[in-house]
């Protein structure tokens, strides 16, 4: 970087000099119309400013109008749904105010490289997703006052770094109270791991809303996986393998309920006569899996600008106004849930 640096210098200096050499004016001359300094004529001022504007020069500290602006989104990896929900609706979000959007993992770079990454390229922020935050980090992107916005952090940020998620406790009870809705009783859950914020908050909707309908939480009915079909897939079946399996299962991700669907298949089960499956999430594979999936809905283009409209205003030195922000969920129900089938007394 400091090579380019340099280079860019030499060459401001060089524009700067064609220019005094053009208007007959001195290099110093040229230098108070760069740095607005009072004393210089007006005629002298128009004609130097003319010729910068014509040449192209950029005053330091000012945005190159000739160099699109650009923010950087960092995600723990691209392979699911929900992340490439998310960054769909942060690069729309981007494009509807000019700004280019560098995407990257931290498959192989961690996110203090992605910090130095990000001052380097001058891009004027970072949201990062779904990611766990060092102290290390926490504390360069605080002290130095870096712009950053986290969605969906694995735990619990800084105070003074915003985060932006959606009702995932409330979401959580409203899928597991239209499942109870609908005669179910036995309802099984295909969990986010505990130290996730995300998936702890779901666990405890589920938890929540048996809770209030009287019904006794029974571990056994319960894994925690990643938010991973594979995990989702080995999990569900020895659910639906057990002696009495349940009749209704609440995924905390439209991965893990995809899983939840072939593991039924594998079992025997036909959804949703014999296992009603509950998703959240709603990215576009929801709609499109057999059967379509019920799910509480994640208003990804909402989070993409919310991130990126917090992100803009840290870049213009401004306060976020909440360091926390919760979006709304919405219930869509689809045809892999129905009523409990009666059975059939002997």
């Amino acid at each position: 970087m400091t090579g380019r640096r340099g280079t860019h210098r030499d060459a401001q200096y060089g524009l700067l000099t064609s220019v005094a050499g053009e208007a007959g004016v001195s290099l110093s001359t040229v230098s108070k119309v760069v740095h607005r300094r009072p004393d210089v004529g007006a005629a002298t001022r128009a004609r130097v400013e003319e010729l910068l504007g014509r040449y192209g020069y950029v005053r330091p500290g000012e945005p190159d109008p000739a160099v699109p602006r650009q923010i950087m989104a960092v995600f723990r990896d691209l392979s699911g749904p929900y992340t490439l929900e998310v960054a769909r609706g942060i690069v729309d979000a981007a494009d509807d105010l000019g700004i280019n959007v560098v995407t990257g993992t931290t498959a192989h770079r961690s996110i203090s490289q992605w910090l130095q990454e990000c001052v380097a390229l001058g891009a004027a922020g970072m949201i990062i997703v779904i990611s766990m935050l060092a102290e290390d980090d926490q504390r360069r992107i605080v002290e130095q006052r870096l712009p950053v916005v986290l969605i969906d952090p694995l735990s619990a940020p800084s105070h003074d770094i915003p985060s932006i998620g959606v009702t995932n406790w409330s979401g959580a009870r409203e899928a597991v109270q239209h499942l109870l809705g609908l005669g179910h009783t036995r309802v099984a859950m295909i969990a986010g791991r505990s130290h996730s914020l995300t998936g702890a908050a779901r666990l405890h909707g589920y938890r929540a809303a048996l809770e209030e309908a009287g019904i006794p939480y029974d571990p056994t009915l319960v894994r925690s996986t990643d938010f991973d079909y594979g995990e989702s897939l080995a999990a569900s079946l020895q659910i639906l393998r057990s002696a009495d399996p349940p009749t209704a299962v609440f995924a905390a991700s439209d991965a893990q309920a995809l899983g939840v669907l072939e593991a039924a298949r594998q079992a025997g089960f036909a959804v949703p006569d014999d296992l009603a499956v509950m998703s959240f999430d709603d990215t576009m594979v929801a709609a499109m899996a057999c059967p379509p999936l019920s799910a509480i809905r994640q208003p990804f283009a909402e989070l993409g600008h919310e991130a990126t409209r917090v992100l803009m205003r840290l870049a213009e030195g401004k306060p976020p106004t909440s360091s926390r922000i919760e979006l709304a969920t919405k219930l869509v129900p689809r045809t892999s849930t129905s009523a409990r089938r009666r059975v059939a007394a002997p």
